[in-house]
Parts: C-alpha cells; structure tokens; sequence
C-alpha cells in the first residue's frame, strides 16, 4: 500500500480518491472540528486536529511512522479564498499573499522541503494560476527550486488546470493542480475522457459527460422541509429553467426583465439540469445562491455527496450547512482518483495499475424531461423594467460601496484562463 501524507485534509475528498487508487492516507492533519469529526466517523486515518503553524514536519512524520524521503506523496490544497474568483467579482481584486490565509501555501511548502516525499500534488482554485496574478505559483516555484538546491533533489514541477466534468465526475469544476516528482519526472496529465458529445456517440473521442441524473436520480423524491429553500427570491426559484440561473429573468433572457444583466453572482437562483453535470458546489451559499436541485429545492446531504463523487456509505457530518461548507471545499474524489492512478504510473513506477477510476457514476437511463416552468409569482412583478448592465469588473454595487468606504478609485482587472503545461 502507497502511503500519502495529507494536509488541509478537509472533509477527505482527495484522500478518498487517493484511497480509491491504492494509496493510505498514513497521516491527516485539519484544524476544523466538523471536519475532523467526519474523517474519525468514516476512517481510522491517523488525524492531527490542530492548526498546521503550530504542527511540526516531525510530529507529522512521527504520526505516519515514516521518516524523510520514505512517502509516497504529498496531497492537500491549502485554503483557496485569497485566490478565489468571488473576491474578484465582489471588489475587483484580492489580497492573495498579502492576504494572511495564503500562509497556509507557506505551510505546505514547509512540510514538503521537510518531508520530501517521491511525489506531490497540490490543488486549488484558478485564481491561483490568473495571468498577471501568479504570486502563489511563483512561490512555489521559488521554495521548490530552494528545495533542489538545498536537499540535491530534483522536483519537476507540472500545472494543470483541470475541469473535474473532463474526467466523468457530474459536476463542472475547475481547479489547477500542481504535481512534482522528486525524480524530475515530467507527470503528463491525463487526457480528458468525457466531454459534450454530438451526433454519432459511438464516433466520439470522448464519453458524454456523467449527468447530474446519473449521480441523483434516484434522490429526487426527497420531500425533507428542511431542503426547502427560504429567503426572498425563494418562490421565483420554479420560475427559471433547468439549467439557468438569474440571467433568464434579464433583457437577454426568455423571461421577465428582472434583473439587470450580470448584476448579480452567477449562482444566484442556479437550478441543475437532469442532462447535463451540475454547476459548481459551493462551500458557502447564501439562501438564493445554488445550484438548487431541478425540484427547487435544495440539495440534501447524501446528493452533495454523490456530486462530489465520494464513496457510497461515506457520512459527511454536521448540519446541512456544515455538510455543504465541507462537501464545497473538497476536491471531487473521482478526479483525484484519476489523477492518483496515473501518480502511481508514471511517478511511482506502478506500471500495471489500471488507470480507470472507480467512483464515476453508472449512466441512469431513461432521462426524464425538464421540470415544467412555472410563472414569475406576482410579488415580484413590480421589478419587470429596465435594469442597467453590470459596468464592469470591480465596478458592482458592492465594490462602489466599498470605494465610497475607503474613497478608492476603480481597478480594472483581467482574469483570462490559464492554459495547461508544465513549468520547470
């Protein structure tokens, strides 16, 4: 058995990934005690239950019974929020290493010049890779070449920005993924294999994506209240398509002019689609901010983490709340899967491991229709009008308020996508 050593373990999303392909997680380290307390239900992975400054490299070892250079891999995505989009759309920028949470990058680059394992994988959100804003991957350039240079190893590094629905998993997910072999192995990403197929499937390069039917269809019945959503735009929920979100309801959509045009966060009153993966699972969502199942209604626990591709019978605990911030902040753990298959291949020299994951969801056939749409309820015909346009990136309500606060002037900021390659 391969043995990983895992930080910022979170809920276990890659772990259980890493698990699924061969690998044991010898020692986890996470602070957060909702956390915590799903790792010990579900597992008898050793957990250090503190904050990670204050968790020596040698305590983490000690905790593995492993010693320098014996680990497999390293794994873990130190907490995304300086580099998260949201904070560019919310006031035009972020803090990213000014910000004190990007110390936890600090940390995880500590761990590994100390332990030094044959391999390790770093994940986070896209933000850390934005071009003209690649402090994060600029640091762990720099402490990885340190690393070379003081320890007469050889970490090659490769950066990935990968969309978990390529890989079969039922949920449109981007995040970047960093891998360094000790070796200076060049890891090549695997290809996707599952994408939007037209015409002749049988044709195709690549499966059709894994729905958000295929993980939830059987769990479309639960009729629990607590699912129910609350708040003021809750009954103009069944008014907008599978699939669609607020837009629908703006100048450039089918329904009422509502809203103005991208006025508001894209995941506000986002409904999934029984045909297509689902939107992007959020760590933190206000009452109007999905995605929401296709019933308009909120997505129980057991569907959190059947999108999140997590083993059947694996209980993420807390309240539905405290399971949607845990299920949100983890990495699903049939792209981890993936990527821990093809570690083992062409990092660990496990040549004859099948690189196929196991967590992808069976296809669920029939797909049903859409949900009928229902009209926009009369209290809130009163916003049918003309709405303004979002001026511009930084330039929302929020971010005006904020100006007027601090008395800023506007900041315009470019976020283009960052292709996949390698940086050595």
């Amino acid at each position: 058995m391969r043995k990983a050593l895992s930080l910022y373990t979170g809920a276990g999303g890659l772990d259980l990934g890493f698990e699924a392909a061969g690998f044991e997680t010898a020692v986890a380290v996470e602070i957060d005690p909702e956390a915590v307390a799903t790792l010990r239900a579900n597992r008898s992975w050793p957990v250090i239950d503190r904050d990670i400054h204050w968790v020596t490299s040698q305590e983490i070892l000690a905790t593995a019974g492993l010693v320098e250079g014996e680990a497999d891999v390293l794994i873990g995505g130190p907490p995304c929020q300086p580099f998260s989009k949201s904070g560019y759309w919310a006031s035009g920028d972020t803090k990213r290493l000014d910000d004190p949470r990007a110390g936890t990058m600090g940390a995880y680059l500590r761990v590994l010049r100390d332990t030094l394992p044959k391999a390790f994988l770093l994940e986070n959100v896209p933000g850390l890779a934005y071009r003209g804003k690649s402090e994060g991957l600029d640091l762990v350039e720099r402490v990885v070449a340190s690393i070379n240079r003081e320890h007469g190893v050889r970490y090659h590094l490769v950066v990935g920005r990968l969309n978990a629905a390529d890989y079969g998993v039922p949920q449109v997910r981007e995040r970047v993924i960093v891998i360094g072999s000790r070796e200076g192995a060049a890891f090549r990403f695997p290809a996707p294999t599952h994408g939007l197929v037209t015409g002749n499937e049988l044709l195709a390069a690549v499966e059709p994506c894994t729905t958000a039917w295929d993980a939830i269809g059987d769990l479309e019945g639960d009729d629990d209240p607590g699912l129910a959503v609350r708040g003021r735009w809750a009954a103009l929920l069944p008014s907008i398509p599978e699939g669609e979100n607020y837009l629908f309801h703006t100048d450039h959509g089918k329904g009422l002019p509502l809203f103005g045009w991208r006025r508001r966060f894209w995941s506000f009153l986002l409904k999934l689609a029984k045909a297509r993966p689902s939107w992007t699972i959020q760590a933190q969502p206000g009452p109007a901010v999905g995605p929401f199942h296709w019933r308009s209604r909120r997505l129980s626990a057991k569907e959190l983490s059947r999108l999140q591709t997590l083993p059947e019978g694996y209980r993420v605990l807390g309240s539905l709340g405290a399971v949607q911030r845990q299920l949100g902040n983890a990495v699903p753990s049939a792209l981890a899967e993936v990527l821990a298959r093809a570690i083992r291949r062409q990092l660990l020299g496990d040549v004859e491991i099948d690189p196929r994951p196991t967590l992808i969801p069976a296809r669920r056939q029939p797909v049903p229709r859409p949900e009928a749409v229902q009209p926009v309820p009369e209290r809130y015909l009163h916003l049918v009008g003309e709405h303004a346009p979002h001026p511009g990136t930084g330039q929302g309500y929020a971010a005006t308020e904020r100006r007027a606060t601090r008395q800023e002037t506007p900041t315009e900021v470019g976020v283009p996508r960052v292709a996949m390659g390698s940086r050595s």
